[in-house]
């Protein structure tokens, strides 16, 4: 079987690598079962609608991405939906300006949340979970951009997954002088991200092979081992006790979802938040 990864889109990109890591020990799990594997990057970096497409035409090229998952990409593709990450790409901070602290400091619920402006580009899920708790997006086309309506007061808050927060703070600390990571909330919504392959008859037995193997992880212990230390390495340098966490909740979970209640492939993050508030 072959399974090819978009590249990482520039050299300093480590998001994805947690992914890749995980689908080997999978395929590796049940080698004896399926037989042997060829695993590897696609070597021309492209963006994620081009991946999308790619999978969509019958993934000649790449024919396999780790996304956060929505209703409409299960439709297009074929997902495993089996959370990589328990949830750990709905567990969100705040780029802000430094003088907007003072004033977030004092944000205590929702209502008061929903004072504030958050930029967000509007094909990214999280504008539509964040629409549906109803808080006010700030819809930007362009990445770049947002940092500039940041700094231009066009929005009070940037939310960034805490997986890409810290990168993204350094990279334009330097260019958006007093840009800062806010200090005092956090929001989580069960955002999962799924392997997904063509929907084809040889994506169909790459998923069976990816669903057998993640599930021999789970058995063993290995899964959640691989995912702590991933989590340890994501939040190392982001603290959170004592934030102010907000639950929201995700339209856009469809059934295929393991219950939020399997702590196999749900965090709560209760060690490091306590009790949800």
């Amino acid at each position: 079987m072959r399974f090819t990864y978009p590249a990482p889109e520039n050299a300093d990109d480590q998001r994805q690598v947690y992914y890749w890591r995980l689908l080997a020990a999978i395929l590796e799990s049940n080698r004896n079962q399926y037989g042997e594997y060829t695993l590897e990057a696609f070597p021309v970096p492209m963006n994620y609608q081009r991946i999308q497409l790619e999978l969509e035409s019958g993934g000649e090229r790449v024919n396999i991405f780790a996304p956060g998952t929505s209703r409409v990409l299960e439709q297009k593709l074929l997902a495993i939906p089996l959370p990589l990450d328990k949830g750990l790409l709905g567990l969100r901070l705040f780029l802000i300006m430094e003088h907007q602290q003072a004033a977030l400091e004092k944000v205590n619920n929702l209502d008061m949340l929903r004072r504030f402006r958050i930029g967000q580009r509007p094909s990214w899920t999280d504008t539509t979970i964040l629409r549906h708790n109803g808080l006010e997006v700030v819809a930007t086309d362009s990445f770049e951009g947002l940092f500039k309506g940041l700094e231009a007061n066009r929005f009070e808050l940037f939310s960034r997954g805490a997986n890409e927060i810290r990168a993204e703070w350094i990279s334009r600390r330097e260019t958006v002088p007093g840009l800062t990571i806010e200090k005092h909330l956090a929001l989580l919504y069960p955002l999962a991200r799924y392997y997904f392959v063509p929907r084809t008859p040889t994506g169909e037995k790459m998923a069976e092979r990816i669903r057998d193997g993640l599930q021999r992880l789970a058995a063993t212990g290995e899964f959640e081992r691989l995912y702590r230390a991933y989590k340890r390495e994501v939040l190392r340098d982001l603290p959170l006790a004592g934030r102010r966490l907000f639950r929201l909740e995700n339209p856009e979970l469809s059934g295929f979802a393991p219950p939020l209640s399997d702590p196999r492939w749900w965090d709560d993050f209760s060690a490091e938040f306590g009790a949800a508030r």
